[in-house]
């Protein structure tokens, strides 16, 4: 074989091989995106670099998968839910009471679903994997609930928390949230 037709033979070797690499990498992106979500364009925006995301969801996902998560029991979702109804009937006589009780309620659901009890940006991250649609929910709640103990939420803030939460809890009390592992 003659030297050049070698090397126009390692050229498209190399070409098809990093055409096929973008594709794979196109692929990953694309699971990703649909996985995430607004959650996927939030990262992105956190860490300046889509490949950089990427990574940090993907190490997310492999961390998530190592907890032993599981659907609540028909009595915790029953438990859960009534302590839901109680927190909401005192909003109008302790709207500040119920959004800090709505914060415990949320976080012991987590914690009772197997979610690690770290800090509240490790959780958000973690709900991040299997209930993207919320995790913005999650963060703007948690906000809200920490500005209102320094004093700095008004009514409204504390209602659009209220509601935050309501959308969580019906998420966390869902018995088929799993259903992708």
């Amino acid at each position: 074989m003659e030297t050049g037709n070698i090397i126009v033979l390692i050229v498209a070797g190399v070409a098809i091989a990093i055409a096929a690499w973008a594709l794979i990498q196109r692929q990953k992106t694309r699971k990703l995106k649909q996985q995430f979500g607004p959650e996927y364009d939030r990262v992105i925006g956190q860490e300046k670099s889509s490949r950089r995301a990427e990574a940090v969801l993907g190490e997310r996902q492999k961390r998530v998968e190592k907890y032993p998560l599981r659907d609540l029991s028909q009595e915790e979702r029953d438990r859960f839910a009534a302590k839901w109804r109680s927190i909401q009937e005192h909003f109008v006589d302790d709207p500040r009471g119920a959004v800090a009780q709505a914060d415990s309620l949320i976080t012991e659901a987590m914690g009772t679903r197997g979610y690690p009890m770290t800090d509240f940006e490790q959780r958000a991250a973690d709900l991040s994997v299997d209930h993207p649609t919320v995790v913005q929910d999650y963060r703007e709640a948690h906000q809200i609930a920490v500005l209102d103990a320094q004093g700095s939420a008004s009514t409204e803030d504390l209602r659009r928390a209220m509601q935050r939460y309501r959308t969580l809890v019906e998420h966390m009390l869902d018995t088929h949230v799993l259903q992708h592992r």
